[in-house]
């Protein structure tokens, strides 16, 4: 199974895609109840969302931190991104729609975008938590659920388990701590 979590229509596009030219087993595409905003990409960023992980925001030289991020968390990543560029911090946004797509890769490209010199990663994904440490770490930080079956409207619940501007800062606060 290869399933796709896209952060926009972009993304969603290029999972359809993926799945109709899929030979070798089943695609699952799981979309957010919210609308979400597009993302701004580059010619080359656009054709690496078919490798399932890429970069969307970067900075100058090695980051300090990097955001790995897909579906709608990739929005609050962005905001999140943005706050911490806008403190001088060095920071890197990855959009992750397939994590499947990405571990297919070549070990080159998977270094490029998540290289092993930058152990401060904070996963950002509102669902199982636990299988986000394959690309954090054991010293990454995620926000992310560790329980299921909770109802209200998406805002509450994402306020209640912390998929907040506010909480992620202060991950990438005490994360960007522990490594300096």
């Amino acid at each position: 199974m290869r399933t796709w979590r896209p952060c926009d229509t972009i993304e969603s596009a290029v999972a359809w895609k993926s799945a109709i030219e899929r030979k070798d087993g089943p695609t699952a595409l799981v979309f957010s109840r919210q609308g979400l905003p597009a993302m701004e990409r580059t010619d080359a960023q656009l054709a690496d969302v078919e490798r399932g992980g890429y970069i969307l925001k970067d900075c100058d030289g090695l980051p300090e931190l990097i955001l790995i991020a897909t579906g709608s968390e990739v929005e609050l990543a962005a905001k999140a991104y943005d706050a911490l560029t806008g403190q001088g911090r060095k920071v890197r946004l990855v959009s992750m729609p397939s994590t499947e797509a990405f571990d297919a890769q070549d070990i080159e490209y998977r270094m490029q975008v998540l290289p092993l010199e930058v152990p401060a990663r904070i996963a950002i994904e509102a669902a199982s938590a636990d299988f986000w440490y394959k690309y954090v770490g054991m010293d990454g930080r995620i926000v992310g659920m560790t329980s299921f079956g909770e109802s209200a409207p998406a805002e509450d619940l994402f306020r209640e388990f912390g998929f907040t501007l506010d909480n992620v800062l202060a991950v990438a606060d005490e994360l960007l701590t522990d490594f300096s």
